[in-house]
């Protein structure tokens, strides 16, 4: 879309963040949210922050970091609110379970490692995550997901840390993950 499209839709658009950003508790946390909407939303290459907030007229490249990346808050609620919202428009034909790889350069970003990765078709440097779809013949709605994080990664305690990974998370495989993806965020 473009930016003036984007600006046209921002009454609807702030119900939307209302709703659905309704349980984060700070109000800059809510206001980050509808600004990386809008971001997500808007023609570009790519959909990474930097580039977001340079096409935004409101972008702030920090801020958006910040409530993507270190913001405190629970993102459970936030997923629940949306699979409940997407869940009562395509009305579900059955749920999918799949891995999709983000090819990636370097070891820092959070999980990766030399694995599988379909998205070139064999082993490569990337991202895997684990999600949950809702699904008609029409329209497939992503509800949930989790990054899977290699056994390497677990292995290695300050790099987990340096990533910003919680102290508590464990490496689990990636079925394991995908049968706790399947009983959040709609609780079904």
């Amino acid at each position: 879309m473009k930016l003036g499209e984007v600006e046209r839709l921002r009454g609807e658009l702030a119900g939307f963040v209302a709703d659905v950003f309704g349980s984060l508790p700070r109000r800059d946390q809510r206001r980050w949210g509808a600004c990386y909407l809008r971001g997500l939303m808007l023609d570009g290459r790519r959909n990474s922050i930097q580039p977001m907030a340079e096409r935004l007229p409101d972008g702030n490249m920090q801020a958006l970091q910040q409530f993507v990346n270190q913001s405190t808050r629970d993102p459970l609620p936030v997923r629940r609110r949306i699979a409940e919202r997407l869940t009562e428009v395509i009305t579900p034909e059955v749920w999918v379970v799949d891995d999709v790889s983000f090819p990636k350069r370097g070891r820092a970003s959070v999980g990766v490692a030399r694995q599988y990765c379909g998205a070139v078709g064999k082993r490569a440097n990337c991202q895997v995550a684990v999600s949950v779809h809702a699904v008609t013949d029409a329209a497939s709605c992503p509800l949930n997901w989790e990054v899977y994080l290699p056994r390497e990664w677990t292995d290695e305690p300050d790099r987990c840390r340096r990533a910003g990974v919680p102290d508590d998370v464990v490496h689990q495989e990636k079925w394991r993950l995908a049968l706790c993806s399947t009983r959040s965020p709609t609780g079904r």
